[in-house]
């Protein structure tokens, strides 16, 4: 089946025929569609995606937010370098060159599959992830209660996994799934790892979200900030705010690398943790959230569109 702009008679047939069968069916179909079991026109599956996540209708025509220029960013902007910059391996040449190997969260090992890990080699914390998606992170604190089957399960379902399907973002489509492990890091002090995201457009940060809390009882925190560290009165629905964060030491340097590092590239999320008074880089993100997370209040959703410039079309 073709994709892109053209859609063949029976599958906008069938398009008009979704919106009239049952709600079960619906969400049948669409597990399917996201999951790549069945065959989708990818304009048509993140229009309907979108509705579901969002509540509302997508403009691809004349896009104004920034989720729905994110969108547009999807289908019609197609940077082959960027397959290999959302590569969780792959992208650590790519900062390697820009910033140095001292900002990269250490390495123990890359891996085709499970089989080949030597556990008795490592040390006894580590952190085990995929190459080619977001979510399949496996933490080991204590190799003598590891749970070693779960940990395989949920690394063998993410290896199985195509993260393009979920919600059509093309650079992971053919990233090759393997398996890495890192080094355990935490604030000892904390007790929390804070993630530094700069949301940089053509090459100039714009704001940093902060999420912190990651591990404690109440939960993720999310706080947003400008480039002179004032906090900005919006944020993601249903997210909550912490009531203050100390700026990290190394905020000014993450600021500048983010420059470096976002350079070329009309929008990406550049992405560091913070641990024990020093930062290392983690990921780039060129659809934050798949373009799926409104912000609140709903002006900002067009005040951070304004930011992105669309390119010219690249397909």
């Amino acid at each position: 089946m073709k994709t892109g702009k053209f859609i063949p008679r029976p599958v906008k047939n069938l398009i008009l025929k979704i919106v009239r069968i049952p709600e079960r069916i619906k969400v049948k179909i669409y597990r399917a569609a996201a999951h790549g079991r069945i065959p989708f026109p990818d304009k048509a599956f993140q229009k309907w995606d979108y509705k579901i996540h969002t509540g509302r209708k997508l403009n691809l025509r004349h896009p104004v937010t920034f989720q729905e220029k994110l969108q547009w960013m999807k289908y019609y902007y197609r940077n082959p370098e960027f397959t290999k910059l959302v590569d969780k391996y792959e992208v650590r040449d790519y900062v390697r060159e820009k910033i140095g190997e001292e900002y990269l969260v250490p390495l123990y090992g890359v891996y085709d599959n499970w089989n080949e890990i030597d556990f008795d080699a490592l040390p006894d914390a580590f952190v085990i992830k995929c190459t080619h998606d977001s979510g399949s992170v496996v933490i080991c604190k204590d190799k003598s209660t590891f749970d070693y089957d779960a940990a395989k399960k949920k690394i063998e379902a993410g290896l199985a996994r195509n993260q393009f399907y979920l919600s059509r973002e093309w650079p992971y489509k053919n990233v090759k799934p393997r398996i890495i492990i890192e080094k355990y890091l935490i604030d000892e002090k904390s007790g929390d790892l804070p993630d530094y995201k700069f949301f940089c457009f053509d090459g100039i940060p714009k704001y940093v979200q902060i999420c912190s809390d990651r591990f404690s009882d109440t939960g993720l925190k999310e706080n947003n900030y400008d480039m002179n560290w004032k906090e900005l009165p919006f944020g993601e629905e249903g997210m909550q705010r912490k009531p203050s964060i100390i700026q990290s030491s190394s905020f000014q340097i993450m600021k500048e690398f983010s420059r470096t590092l976002s350079a070329g590239f009309p929008h990406v999320r550049v992405d560091y943790i913070v641990a024990e008074g020093y930062f290392y880089f983690t990921e780039l993100t060129f659809f934050d959230g798949g373009g799926r997370h409104l912000y609140v209040p709903d002006k900002y959703n067009r005040i951070i569109g304004d930011y992105l410039k669309l390119p010219e079309k690249m397909r």
